[in-house]
């Protein structure tokens, strides 16, 4: 048998016996039980043994010179500390009293004289086992407590970062009111807003699913994508299925964001609203009357952006109105007893109000009046939306700043296309990439396309290549027309085709000024044909008049300037 594994079986055992008679039998029986045993003649030896050995277990006699039994065994009680020591107190005594001294002194348990080995085994192996499984629970306390402290720092670096993400945009006005109360540490509900470039308030009040670190995971790409976009100034739509198309790409099945979405415009006292899977909002009239405006829309993050559907509600509030939303924590708060708060309660407390500004403290109060004691399930959510006129400055400190920045949407771009790219580049993909990124024009895109392609097929083929579009007034004139265009596109080495656009906005919205000019021999607008209908060529410029605000040829007829105007509620 290997020796070292047998030594880590051994039970240390000190005795502690002033007759040394007692004393070298109990020693002679431990030893042939195969345990290492250690002596001392009264308390203080044992006392002193026990320090420098550290034994296992401890066999004392209750009555010693100098030092008895019972002070022993309370310094060696003392000594061990949160260790399990046990100490069997040998004795004689019988008497209740003193056998009662034994156990409050630190006795766990007794051996009676004459000693019998079979019953001192067992109580040496039994008291072993407990002093191991002690330390193994010490020892699993101490790893639990490390694993504890290591996850409290490092939520706390996450609620931190969680924090600093989700609340970097909060504006500080008298338009909005918000409480939010977690259940955990971190937060299932989540609250973002900010102020729009053109001076609307944007709020986004959402429930994901669950509670705690896993519901609040998806807090994170949501508010980084809301804040983003809000600020430069993208539409409420925009912002609604980017956050849904990311929500859906990156949570687990099952895990998915109940949200509603305003956006308060409050030059025109009107407010847009998207509701998926929130409890219906309440509007609160001047004259005291409720409207709900109910879930129409799935939550974020269950469809994918081809079936997701961003269409707001658009409501006039006249000054003073309220807008109520909240989370289903709110419905859903329980008493004591069990009961949920419920709608009906809700409504109770609009027809009891008597003054609106103080309408949001009454709605809290009740809530928490009526849960009491009681134990919450879910985080509790509520937000008061004011329409009031914008003479009261609603922006945080450094958010002017950012927001007139926004504004600065005053810029031009000249793109010119050369003869070597006439056969191989279309530069309308790169053109609407760059105008995809204004604000505004997102929602403008198919038009943009027609207008601009439009005009750059025409001034490449009439104006640099010279086709004469009266080829296609039949239908097989399609393939000789367009059979011309690939000749003469691989053989020409000289001309252009140069785009210029020029952006700028306003508090409404803005505009964009295309200017198209060719290399090309140009033509007589007033020698244009007039139109029937029915022809398969000559419609360009006419299906463009339509499409702009404005349309101009200058030059000889090679240079064509056109202008789109936008609104921001288009």
């Amino acid at each position: 048998m290997d020796l070292a594994k047998k030594d880590e079986r051994l039970i240390t055992v000190l005795v502690a016996d002033d007759t040394a008679t007692d004393r070298i039998i109990l020693e002679t029986i431990l030893r042939k039980q195969g345990h290492r045993v250690l002596s001392a003649e009264d308390g203080e030896q044992a006392v002193i043994c026990f320090r420098e050995h550290r034994p296992d277990i401890v066999l004392l006699d209750a009555l010693m010179p100098r030092l008895d039994g019972f002070a022993a065994a309370r310094q060696i009680k003392s000594l061990a500390g949160e260790e399990l020591v046990p100490i069997i107190f040998l004795t004689s005594l019988t008497d209740t009293e003193s056998l009662v001294k034994c156990l409050e002194a630190g006795g766990d348990d007794f051996l009676s004289k004459p000693y019998n080995p079979v019953i001192l085994q067992a109580k040496v192996k039994s008291f072993f086992r407990m002093r191991s499984m002690q330390r193994t629970m010490l020892e699993q306390r101490d790893q639990i407590a490390q694993h504890n402290e290591h996850f409290l720092q490092e939520q706390t670096v996450a609620k931190q970062v969680f924090d600093n993400i989700t609340s970097s945009g909060h504006v500080d006005t008298e338009h909005l009111r918000y409480y939010l109360s977690p259940l955990a540490v971190f937060n299932g509900d989540v609250m973002v807003a900010s102020t729009t470039p053109a001076g609307n308030l944007m709020v986004l009040l959402g429930d994901f699913t669950g509670h705690g670190l896993p519901a609040a995971i998806g807090a994170m790409p949501l508010a980084t994508t809301f804040y983003g976009m809000v600020d430069k100034g993208f539409a409420m739509s925009d912002i609604l299925a980017e956050i849904n198309g990311k929500l859906k790409s990156i949570l687990p099945v099952g895990l998915f964001c109940c949200a509603a979405m305003v956006e308060m415009n409050f030059r025109k006292n009107t407010v847009r609203i998207w509701n998926g899977g929130l409890p219906a909002a309440y509007l609160y009239r001047r004259d005291g009357s409720v409207e709900q405006i109910k879930s129409t829309h799935l939550p974020l993050g269950v469809l994918t952006n081809k079936k997701f559907k961003a269409d707001p509600a658009l409501i006039s509030m006249e000054q003073g109105e309220r807008l109520y939303l909240w989370s289903d924590g709110i419905h859903e708060a329980r008493d004591t007893e069990g009961e949920m708060f419920g709608e009906e309660r809700l409504l109770a407390a609009f027809a009891q109000n008597t003054q609106a500004p103080v309408l949001f403290d009454e709605l809290l109060e009740r809530v928490k009046d009526f849960v009491g004691q009681g134990q919450r399930s879910d985080d509790l959510s509520l937000i008061e939306l004011l329409m009031a006129p914008l003479s009261s400055a609603y922006v945080t400190p450094g958010t002017e700043q950012a927001n007139s920045q926004s504004q600065l949407a005053e810029w031009s771009l000249s793109f010119e296309v050369k003869p070597s790219s006439f056969a191989i580049f279309d530069p309308l993909p790169l053109l609407l990439s760059v105008l995809l990124e204004v604000p505004g024009l997102r929602n403008h895109s198919g038009t943009l396309y027609t207008i601009i392609s439009e005009l750059y097929t025409n001034a490449l083929e009439h104006g640099v290549l010279g086709l004469d579009s009266s080829i296609k007034d039949d239908p097989e004139g399609f393939d000789r027309y367009y059979q011309l265009r690939r000749e003469r596109t691989k053989a020409i080495t000289e001309g252009y085709v140069k785009i210029d656009l020029a952006h700028s906005t306003d508090m409404d919205g803005g505009s964009l000024a295309i200017v198209v000019a060719d290399s090309g021999n140009g033509f007589d607008p007033a020698a244009r044909p007039e139109l029937t209908g029915n022809e398969y060529s000559g419609r360009g410029l006419k299906m463009i008049e339509s499409l702009c605000d404005s349309l101009e040829v200058r030059g000889a007829g090679n240079v064509v300037a056109a202008t789109y105007c936008w609104r921001n509620d288009d």
